[in-house]
Parts: C-alpha cells; structure tokens; sequence
C-alpha cells in the first residue's frame, strides 16, 4: 500500500519546528559546543585532551564561555 503523500503546507510546518532538547529553566533550545580540556598524562610526559559536547543555553552560557 502506497503512503500518504504529505501536502506542501504540512511539509513546510515539519521544516519549520524547531528540533532538539529544551532547557527546563528558560525554555530556549540547547546549542551542542565541543568543551576540550587537557590533561597531563600519567603513562608519559606527554599532554592528552579531553572532548566533551556541552549542551548550552542562555542559563550556563557565561560559566561554560567564561
């Protein structure tokens, strides 16, 4: 059985929301930035990094940013 073709208004309504997790505080959508950090290693006296995807918002901007 063949789908249901979608119209071109509800094609542009799906574009159209915004996807993604929301803060629970302010409500505004999360944006994903890579936190690296080093560390020194303990097997030798070499540096490795860290990375990390953050999610942040307007609440944990300035302490993630700095």
């Amino acid at each position: 059985m063949a789908k249901r073709s979608r119209s071109f208004a509800e094609k542009v309504a799906a574009a159209s929301e915004e996807k993604g997790r929301h803060c629970p505080e302010c409500g505004e959508l999360y944006q994903y930035v890579q936190y690296v950090s080093s560390a020194e290693n303990t097997n030798s006296a070499g540096w490795k990094f860290n990375q990390r995807m953050i999610p942040v918002c307007k609440c944990n901007e300035s302490e993630v940013m700095g």
